[in-house]
């Protein structure tokens, strides 16, 4: 049996905003051994995503308006779902996880007195957020990247974690009977490395290779079944977010691409038969004659969408995420594809009809005369840089539609970690960024980037704190570890003779999962899409799946962790369903009625956990109570002589 090996303090899995700054602050708190693991340091989600303005979520630093670490934490807590520590944590850090950015070359901009302007965002009561366009996350990265070089971390791209590897706690405690010792990986020529660690940052993402409609990027899958499946303890994974986006270079159509009011177009499979303004007939009731007040609502909604761009169950209902709606149901139902046309005004366009929201808004931006203009026109006054982007991707948008369909974009749900980022079952594991299940029901615009942050300074400052020391036993764990290899070759050898592909076994999960795991969700048609995903993970696991040679053999093993993953996500939605929880957050419950079922408000003060047994090989659920917001004793003496002992930790 071939293999590398390699010995490590802390091993970060993952290059995105959130891995890169664990390493940064690791070595700024003086962990000499850091190394990351990454598929490719511009392969992952925050260097390749974005939209109209991309936004980071922190406190207020500009202006009169009052704001404080617990008050932002309520804001947190208000749509439910999550626990008070987690979103004091993420509250009191966010101004240092910032400027630690800012330090680190990303321009935030400040007004001539050095003040962070800022402006409101989605569920966000204040004006906390704050950008630099588009790519935020994007230059983020990029900071941060030259930040990791300069502190020397040694960096392994092409790298394919397809193995946790966990171990016996030799400081058990009922919460945390294993602990993490690393993984196995193998990059595209097959070689196979085997890392063992003293330390796991966990930093893989969300779980985009679960869906079909997704705004995650091409190379992003995610890899958190890789956990799941060694009993890491997870929460509240039937709550992601989704929303509008172009599908064939991938970007949230939010902001400007809606305000500027495009027209809505679907056609047949071909993308050029039946071309139909869809939206009409749910504005007008099949009215053939002109409806002003049905045409103005129609597309003041469409403009809104800018404004409120993630899928809300609330706005359902007469609201702007009704547009969705129709949306999903033009591509998923009636299997027809859905394109943005910016060439030229929507049928019946008439700015008199409009909303005075939308009137003044496009005012403002300097749109005198809107029926005079095309949306290309609009946009190009009001964000020239909105069509740049898409002709850097291929896309001209003054010559061509934009294809576009209702997709997956973020899980609010993930890991569950304490406060301090650890997996809150698995010592020495640190799931940080998306793939930590911090978030609640609904969370405020950017806050995923900060919670990223956060998360990647907590990590830190915890492992120097209470893991700087060596305690795993190596020679243990690298037994375990050419054991778990040695399966993992042996399933490599019999997936060979499968007679289904890899890339079918996918595509089939992930329609699937998008139909059914989605934010359009039916009781009976989720346990029948959970027993199929069983059926095709035992079936995975017996005869695997066939893969071309050595290049891709890493995508094979992918669909395990993946099919795993897609398993447990499916079970925990199907439970919560079924407790009914009802339509809230970014996704709809429909009874089989085809009527939607309301939100049951007592399930905002509660999580959803949801834990895999090896040993029964079964799926728990359970909900637990939100843990309240703490009220610490902040008297300083007090603080400081806790801190000084290093009783926090």
């Amino acid at each position: 049996m071939t293999f590398e090996f390699r010995k490590i303090h802390t091993l970060v899995v993952g290059s995105g905003a959130a891995g890169l700054c664990a390493a940064v602050r690791l070595r700024a708190e003086g962990i000499d051994d850091v190394r990351i693991v990454t598929e490719g340091l511009n392969a992952g989600t925050s260097i390749n995503t974005g939209s109209d303005k991309q936004t980071y979520y922190k406190l207020s630093l500009c202006g009169d308006e009052s704001d404080s670490p617990a008050e932002m934490a309520k804001t947190y807590c208000s749509t439910g779902g999550m626990h008070g520590d987690l979103a004091l944590v993420e509250a009191a850090v966010s101004a240092r996880a910032f400027l630690h950015l800012v330090d680190h070359g990303v321009p935030f901009p400040t007004d001539a007195f050095g003040q962070f302007a800022g402006y409101k965002t989605d569920h966000d009561p204040r004006q906390r957020a704050t950008s630099i366009g588009p790519y935020t996350s994007r230059e983020m990265c990029r900071a941060l990247i030259r930040s990791v070089k300069r502190w020397n971390v040694p960096i392994d791209e092409g790298e394919y974690a397809v193995e946790l590897l966990t171990v016996p706690n030799e400081r058990a405690t009922p919460e945390q009977p294993k602990r993490a010792a690393g993984i196995i990986a193998l990059n595209a020529s097959g070689r196979w490395t085997i890392y063992l660690a003293e330390n796991v940052v966990f930093a893989v993402g969300g779980p985009g290779g679960l869906y079909q409609a997704s705004v995650y990027p091409e190379g992003h899958t995610g890899a958190i079944g890789l956990a799941l499946w060694e009993g890491a303890a997870a929460a509240n994974l039937p709550e992601s977010q989704f929303g509008l986006a172009s599908i064939k270079h991938r970007w949230n159509v939010s902001g400007t691409y809606m305000q500027v009011i495009p027209r809505v177009v679907s056609t047949e499979a071909d993308g050029q038969s039946d071309p139909r303004e869809f939206l009409r007939d749910a504005f007008v009731n099949g009215a053939k004659e002109h409806d002003a007040a049905g045409i103005g609502k129609m597309y003041s909604l469409l403009f809104l969408k800018g404004y409120q761009w993630p899928f809300d169950s609330r706005k359902l209902q007469g609201g702007s995420s009704f547009v969705d709606f129709l949306i999903y149901r033009e591509t998923m139902e009636r299997r027809r594809r859905v394109f943005l046309d910016y060439r030229q005004n929507p049928m019946e366009f008439d700015a008199a009809a409009l909303s005075e929201e939308a009137k003044m808004y496009l005012a403002k931006s300097g749109i005198a005369d809107v029926n005079a203009t095309t949306p290309i026109e609009r946009l190009e006054k009001m964000n020239p840089a909105a069509i740049q982007m898409y002709w850097e991707h291929g896309i001209d948008l003054r010559r061509e539609m934009l294809e576009i369909a209702f997709c997956a974009q973020h899980n609010n749900g993930g890991l569950a970690g304490t406060h301090w980022w650890e997996s809150v079952n698995i010592a020495h594991l640190f799931p940080v960024g998306e793939a930590n299940g911090s978030h609640g029901v609904a969370r405020p615009g950017g806050s995923a980037l900060n919670a990223g942050q956060v998360g990647a300074f907590r990590t830190a400052e915890f492992i120097r704190r209470r893991y700087a020391k060596t305690t795993l036993d190596f020679d243990s764990a690298l037994q375990i570890a050419q054991d778990r290899l040695a399966q993992l070759q042996t399933w490599c050898e019999m997936a060979k003779t499968s007679k289904i592909h890899w890339r079918e076994e996918r595509q089939r999960l992930q329609e699937r999962t998008s139909q059914t795991g989605g934010a359009m969700r039916v009781a009976n048609t989720l346990e029948s899409a959970l027993q199929a995903t069983a059926e095709d993970y035992e079936r995975l696991l017996k005869r695997g799946v066939a893969y071309d040679g050595e290049r891709d053999k890493h995508e094979a093993l992918r669909n395990r962790h993946l099919t795993f993953a897609a398993m447990t996500y499916l079970n925990a939605i199907t439970f919560a369903v079924k407790s009914g929880v009802g339509s809230r957050g970014s996704s709809v419950v429909f009874a089989p009625d085809g009527n939607m079922i309301p939100e049951n408000v007592a399930f905002r003060e509660k999580i959803l956990t949801t834990q895999y047994d090896a040993a029964t090989q079964t799926i728990t659920n359970c909900w637990q109570p939100c843990r309240p917001i703490p009220e610490s004793e902040l008297w300083f003496e007090t603080v400081w002589a806790a801190y000084r002992e290093e009783r926090i930790y």
